[in-house]
């Protein structure tokens, strides 16, 4: 009777570990398409942004404003939204270590920083005046004008995104590179977009100015 007993205990723990098993493989499969499914997701809206940035930077003057209304489901006035938008437009074609130049380019009747941004055109800075979530983005453009050197650009804005672009020899076309980020900003720290080139430089590539720059609009 003792043996009996001892079987079918035996018999009860090898089921229930079974059983165990197979509800953690169940749980393990369903975690790893959640997890696929997430992923898709966010890759699948990190691409619509881009799509959009591309088309505003590719006609940055007459599309702000749509752009802006398509990103952010803003249906405020045109002049509210402007206020919580700035776009900034490389000013050097040089490739080196230094403080990128930038500027505000015309929009209207003003200029593409909002009136929740202060931009220092000494310093080449860009400030949010207010506090909050932000939408952080660069475009980079370069072309080789003759034989060029291979090498890396950096594109630094303070710390909150880096960009960077792995350069050819040589290369028929122009190179473009864009970096996106989503970050908080306290409303007091200025930004500085910061280049830095390979230790040997990058021998006759040069920056694209009108399609190269940096944008930020106020999100939360």
């Amino acid at each position: 009777m003792g043996h009996q007993l001892e079987d079918m205990d035996a018999e009860s723990l090898q089921h229930s570990d079974k059983r165990r098993r197979s509800c953690l493989e169940v749980f393990l499969v369903m975690s790893i398409i959640f997890l696929y499914v997430a992923v898709a997701t966010v890759t699948a809206a990190g691409v619509i942004v881009i799509t959009e940035l591309r088309s505003k930077l590719e006609h940055p003057r007459p599309v702000f404003e749509g752009t802006l209304a398509k990103l952010t489901g803003d249906t405020s006035s045109p002049a509210y939204k402007m206020q919580n938008f700035a776009y900034l437009e490389a000013t050097s074609s040089e490739l080196r270590n230094f403080s990128m130049p930038l500027t505000p380019v015309l929009y209207g009747a003003g200029m593409s920083v909002g009136g929740h941004f202060h931009f220092n055109q000494a310093q080449h800075s860009l400030q949010p005046t207010q506090e909050g979530t932000y939408f952080m983005y660069l475009d980079l453009t370069v072309t080789c004008i003759s034989q060029c050197s291979a090498g890396v650009l950096t594109v630094r804005l303070g710390e909150k995104l880096t960009c960077k672009m792995n350069l050819p020899a040589t290369a028929e076309t122009p190179v473009s590179r864009k970096c996106w980020t989503v970050s908080w900003m306290d409303g007091q720290t200025p930004l500085v977009t910061q280049m830095t080139v390979s230790e040997k430089g990058l021998e006759n590539w040069k920056l694209e100015v009108s399609k190269s720059g940096l944008g930020m609009f106020l999100v939360d």
